[in-house]
């Protein structure tokens, strides 16, 4: 049997065991260990092992779980609600001036977070029931939550690029600021595109009643200082960095520290906001290292196979396909793979594959991060099984149908495929600043 028919049915067997509905890391990490024993003997079991030493001494790991509890400790001690009251009172007067107000709450959780499900559950349970209340259309306001949580992977310090960097071996730092301007020019093509169409349909997102909008400026300045304090907290772990201060590893610590003393400071943390703020930071991050460990011990089998130039060969010598049609070949799959699988199972499964062929094609891999990242978004909230599209049928009231699910994203998918191809055309977007802070 030739190793490029071994790769296959290698690929082949793992899809097939997640569609069993096994879990992520147990069906790539099988599929890796029982080819490697079965190619290479008993050596071949080196290669897990060698996979597990590699990720324990990946000191940009411990990034990782301080990130996610940083935004635990924000989340679930309520300061993110003062977020969307300082949006409420400030945005109320705009025609879907709240939808706008929650695009930035979005934004700004993601800088927080880094998470797509935390979005989503502030988003579903502070904004939505507040934006339905005041007459907004259900189908706008669903569709604002499902596209401003998915900035949560994009905006840093998003831990989907921290996984990405890992398992591509490439600088954390460059990939969270190459995420920067496509972020906000995407939050702001969703800001713009809420404006235009509330202008032209007012009912879709009328202003606040005039008792709501009248707030004295006291109170708006005191709810102003209470909104700003998750910027403050982002901008105490990300100067520094940036600067060059301090590494990524002690941003991260200064980050988290930060949030626990800011909930310590305003009373709000109790031990039950401690005690689910570590069991989740715990819970996610093991579920991280699992999958790492599957995917390095994957990608090492494939590797040794020789499975990257083979496929290189196929798609250039044989096929004479160029790269830009390889290249968006590539993003075609990820949208499909987005319809049954999360961002996390779909970087680990085509990661051995793509990655490598991509650096081979001559493309930056920094700026091929922020485009899987970006069409990872789309995915999230393409139907049939989007991902966002679930978790909101989950969160929202039993008025919203699903069918007013997948027809509230289609403007805002449309819109996130034209950032897309922007950062196609255009890799300076994401390619200028990470330039000009790391200049040689």
């Amino acid at each position: 049997m030739s190793y490029e028919l071994i790769a296959i049915l290698m690929f082949s067997s793992m899809m097939l065991m997640l569609f069993t509905g096994q879990r992520v890391f147990g069906a790539i990490g099988g599929v890796a260990v029982i080819a490697s024993l079965a190619l290479w003997g008993t050596g071949g079991s080196l290669i897990p092992f060698s996979a597990a030493m590699k990720l324990m001494k990946w000191y940009p790991l411990l990034t990782l779980p301080m990130f996610i509890f940083m935004g635990y400790v924000l989340s679930e001690s309520k300061i993110a609600d003062d977020l969307y009251k300082m949006f409420h009172v400030w945005m109320g007067s705009v025609r879907g001036g709240l939808a706008i107000g929650t695009i930035g709450l979005m934004v700004l959780i993601s800088a927080m977070n880094g998470l797509s499900v935390a979005g989503m559950a502030i988003g579903a349970t502070i904004a939505l029931p507040e934006l339905l209340k005041r007459g907004y259309d259900k189908r706008m306001v669903t569709g604002v939550i499902q596209a401003g949580s998915s900035l949560g992977i994009l905006v840093p310090p998003s831990v989907v690029l921290v996984l990405y960097a890992m398992i591509a071996r490439q600088p954390v730092g460059q990939l969270w600021l190459a995420g920067v301007f496509p972020g906000l020019m995407m939050a702001g093509m969703f800001i713009l595109y809420i404006y235009i169409r509330c202008k032209i349909q007012p009912e879709l997102g009328p202003v606040l009643p005039p008792e709501e909008r009248n707030v004295p400026m006291k109170e708006k300045l005191r709810l102003l200082r209470a909104g700003l304090l998750p910027i403050i907290i982002f901008a105490t772990m990300m100067i520094p960095f940036i600067n060059g201060w301090t590494s990524l590893v002690e941003s991260s610590a200064v980050g988290a520290i930060t949030a626990f003393l800011a909930a310590v400071l305003k009373g709000r943390m109790t031990r039950e906001v401690f005690e689910v703020s570590v069991r989740q930071t715990l819970a996610i991050s093991c579920m991280f290292m699992w999958i790492i460990l599957a995917a390095m011990g994957f990608g090492a089998v494939f590797d040794g196979l020789g499975a990257v130039r083979a496929i290189d060969n196929l798609f250039t010598a044989q096929m004479h396909l160029d790269p830009w049609t390889i290249l968006i070949l590539m993003q075609v799959s990820f949208l499909l793979m987005g319809t049954f699988l999360d961002d996390t199972a779909m970087l680990v499964i085509v990661a051995p594959l793509y990655v490598p062929l991509v650096s081979a094609l001559g493309f930056d891999l920094v700026w091929y991060g922020v485009l899987y990242t970006i069409t990872t978004q789309v995915a999230y909230m393409t139907p049939p099984f989007g991902y966002n599209l679930f978790l909101m049928r989950a969160m929202a009231p039993p008025e919203i149908t699903l069918r007013d699910i997948y027809a509230s994203i289609v403007p805002f998918v449309i819109i996130m495929i034209m950032a897309l191809a922007l950062v196609m055309v255009f890799p300076e977007i994401a390619m200028w600043l990470p330039n000009q802070i790391y200049v040689k």
